[in-house]
């Protein structure tokens, strides 16, 4: 892996190997395991850090893993000072098996099970391999993710903050170049792939953007921008970083709720919206439609991501949302992001549709 003494210009993952000033695209085996990962390897023109950048963790987060796909294959070695590892698509299984969030072979969470097993099912082998064969060599991360298929989504961005001071503060200037509206500090050190890297002294941030397992070239380039911003913040690529106007507003602290009962789901705000607290944020109801359970908003808040699907099922997410003072910063409300309309426009636009119509004789 390392630049040493005597292959000072070999940059090698696995069995994967770089020379100085080229880039190198395969596969990173998993270990103990006949899973292959894509990666590229890009080692730079001249000396400097190593970054990982990763798509695909969650495989139908689509916007992040076409990002580092494209980021990949567009970044020129003779442009970078260092090194850039960047996984095409961590979970290559559940990607082509369309599980949403999971794993193939195990059905587990790749983002919840860091540092992993060698000796474990299939995700916690993925997870070991990024551990032991990519972490101890990396100086900083970009982990990114969307809104799965059950997903509606806000663009945001995670940073570290259950780890050492300059961690803490690193991935904070690296999540401020984001150009996303709402930024969150995560206090968790383990379980997700980003987290335990911070743990190991990496900083690193979580990017979202997009949702319900959809992707667009906007939204794909959007991600794209974000990262080589980031990458000549850091002195990783040339050039020079800039800023989008202020940086995303802190919603700190954040409310997670997993939904308690299985049924059918009927969401009362969209991603982005805000609320006071005590507003109905959803339903959850039975086939009859009598009510299983109700969500009520614990504090003034915007919703930053929430399950979109019909069906919910137990011990799943249900709604996350940050802090918002609307005496302050605003309301905000969206239209419904299935047709575009709000409730007085599809009011106005059903009654137009009514108009002159007659009734049929039998």
């Amino acid at each position: 892996m390392w630049k040493g003494e005597n292959m000072k210009d070999i940059f090698r993952i696995g069995q994967l190997e770089a020379r100085e000033n080229e880039k190198v695209s395969g596969f990173l085996k998993v270990a103990n395991s006949d899973n292959e990962i894509p990666v590229t390897l890009i080692n730079g023109a001249k000396e400097g850090k190593t970054i990982l950048i990763c798509g695909g963790i969650h495989n139908a987060e689509y916007v992040g893993i076409q990002a580092a796909m494209e980021l990949a294959d567009s970044i020129k070695p003779e442009k970078v000072n260092g090194n850039i590892i960047i996984v095409r698509l961590a979970n290559r299984s559940g990607f082509e098996h369309r599980t949403m969030s999971l794993v193939y072979e195990d059905g587990k969470n790749l983002n919840r099970v860091f540092p992993g097993n060698a000796l474990g099912t299939a995700a916690d082998k993925i997870a070991f391999t990024f551990e032991s064969e990519i972490f101890p060599y990396i100086d900083y991360y970009i982990d990114l993710h969307s809104g799965d298929g059950f997903e509606g989504m806000e663009s945001f961005v995670f940073c570290l903050g259950n780890a050492s001071d300059y961690v803490v503060k690193t991935s904070r200037e690296m999540a401020e170049i984001a150009h996303v509206d709402y930024l969150v500090v995560s206090g968790v050190s383990s379980g997700g792939a980003y987290n335990y890297a911070g743990s190991m002294g990496i900083p690193a941030i979580l990017l979202e953007r997009g949702g319900n397992s959809t992707w667009c070239k906007t939204q794909v380039e959007e991600d794209k921008h974000d990262v080589m911003n980031i990458l000549r913040y850091l002195g990783i690529l040339d050039g020079h970083a800039h800023r989008h106007g202020n940086p995303p507003r802190e919603v700190n602290p954040v409310t997670y709720e997993d939904a308690p009962v299985s049924g059918c789901w009927y969401p009362a705000k969209q991603p982005g919206e805000t609320f006071k607290e005590g507003e109905m944020l959803g339903q959850i109801k039975d086939y009859f439609g009598d009510v299983l359970h109700t969500v009520v908003a614990k504090h003034d808040g915007v919703m930053l991501y929430e399950t979109i699907s019909l069906c919910i099922q137990k011990d799943t997410p249900m709604v996350a949302y940050g802090t918002w003072d609307e005496e302050k910063l605003g309301k905000i409300e969206k239209d419904c992001p299935v047709c575009g309309k709000n409730e007085k426009e599809f009011e106005a636009d059903h009654m137009n549709r009514h108009k002159g119509h007659t009734h049929c004789e039998h």
